[in-house]
């Protein structure tokens, strides 16, 4: 058998321990599949004397991650410490430059400097693999990649963020309001105790500019993802859904449209009510799933944990696996974002007003004569088309009354000028709420 894959780890919280457990473990079974064996050589954190439940007695130790990449003994940096720069970036860097393969789990810096590294790497001949950057141990990024390879994407979206998700169903299958239900996710290590990069949309966000770009040969566009999460959702909310024949889930999604001039491209990150009947109605929990939309191959749908030491350091070892292989005899490694860095098309922003959807609005609103008929008028002079309204009684102190409504299905400007000839309006108690329905 061939002589073993040289590995160094940089970080060792859940997911890097994970690793090492997960190769000590099957470690036959990977040289078997491999053709040749993984050893974990040397490893590096912020804390040596942390106690991670592994032995790292037998790896070297290095306290300066960066120099992982310069050590001779090593083949792979596997860089699981997080961030979209600092340490991370500094030690990707370092690994690539020195002719070495990296393979990482950080979403952030793959978002936000992916194509600079992968230009590194195409350079230098080397692999970068980000598997676990994505939805876990979901291997979506190889199945774009390698199994829809043949097909022309049309669209890709999904549940991209665990977090959110939990609590969307739990304050579904409970009907309590978002700030209790993230408290107890808190409690239950399900959210960080700063939530905001979850709850806020961003890491989805990341994650969706990651798989926009493979799906659509794009460069990486994180800054133009138009991205909102789930802090206004109120109990309210969930049970107009529910009565509707939808659920609530955050959806990142993208798709292409050509316009003269070129190609344009759609990003969105946002909560949407989704149909008892579509696939992602049914994932719950901090389950993971995305679907993508081939020309020829039609609805694929990838779902799993999408976090977690077990998932997330199958796919870190799953692209371990890969380089082993293509290494053993000098194979081509491949471009990490499918083609080429050079051959990645710049595609502007799209223009989403023209964008046809139907819409669920939610109004907070003063309890007196004349509000709703305000309200009916600045949506039927922007041309919006109301296909059902429900007024609720007060919802909390401030003596507030909430209308929600659900549009026909219209151009997006439409509602957006509705909003806008509503703004400043003193019979609103806070902004409206809208959020697009997914189509099946």
């Amino acid at each position: 058998m061939a002589e073993p894959l040289r590995i160094a780890l940089a970080g060792l919280g859940t997911v890097g321990a994970g690793v090492i457990r997960l190769v000590e473990a099957n470690q036959a079974l990977i040289a078997r599949r491999a053709g040749r064996g993984i050893e974990i050589v040397a490893v590096s954190a912020r804390d040596r004397s942390r106690n991670r439940g592994v032995d790292l007695s037998k790896y070297a130790w290095e306290d300066d991650m960066v120099i992982l990449g310069e050590k001779d003994n090593v083949d792979v940096v596997v860089e699981l410490v997080g961030g979209s720069d600092g340490p991370a970036l500094a030690c990707a860097r370092t690994t690539i430059e020195a002719g070495k393969a990296l393979v990482t789990a950080n979403k952030a810096m793959i978002a936000h400097h992916g194509l600079e590294l992968a230009g590194k790497a195409e350079a230098a001949k080397v692999a970068l693999k980000f598997e676990a950057a994505v939805a876990g141990g979901i291997p979506v990024i190889k199945g774009l990649r390698e199994g829809a390879a043949a097909n022309a994407i049309e669209r890709v979206y999904g549940i991209l963020n665990g977090t959110c998700n939990y609590i969307l169903s739990t304050m579904e299958d409970t009907g309590r309001d978002f700030a209790d239900v993230l408290a107890e996710a808190q409690a239950k290590g399900f959210a960080e105790a700063d939530p905001a990069f979850d709850i806020e949309g961003t890491d989805a966000a990341h994650k969706l500019a990651i798989l926009a770009a493979i799906a659509f040969g794009s460069k990486v566009d994180f800054a133009s993802v138009d991205t909102a999460g789930i802090t206004r959702l109120r109990a309210a909310d969930i049970a107009q859904a529910d009565a509707l024949g939808y659920v609530i889930r955050l959806i990142g999604m993208a798709d292409t449209e050509e316009v003269p001039g070129g190609t344009r491209l759609f990003q969105r990150v946002k909560p949407h009510l989704v149909p008892f009947d579509h696939p992602l109605a049914h994932v719950d929990g901090a389950t993971n799933a995305v679907v993508a939309e081939g020309n020829f191959s039609g609805r694929l749908l990838f779902q799993g944990a999408g976090a977690g030491e077990g998932p997330t350091a199958s796919a870190v070892v799953a692209d371990l696996i890969d380089i082993a292989r293509s290494t053993m005899n000098g194979g081509e490694v491949g471009a990490p974002f499918s083609v080429p860095v050079a051959e990645l098309e710049e595609m502007a922003p799209a223009d989403t007003g023209h964008r046809i959807s139907r819409s669920y609005l939610r109004f907070m609103v003063t309890d007196r004569p004349g509000v709703l008929a305000e309200i009916t008028a600045a949506l039927r002079d922007a041309g919006v088309s109301i296909e059902s309204l429900i007024q609720k009684g007060r919802a909390g102190g401030d003596g507030a009354v909430m209308v929600a409504m659900v549009t026909h299905e219209g151009p997006e400007s439409a509602v957006s000028k509705a909003l806008e000839l509503l703004d400043g309006s003193p019979s609103l108690t806070e902004a409206p709420f809208v959020m697009n329905l997914l189509g099946v």
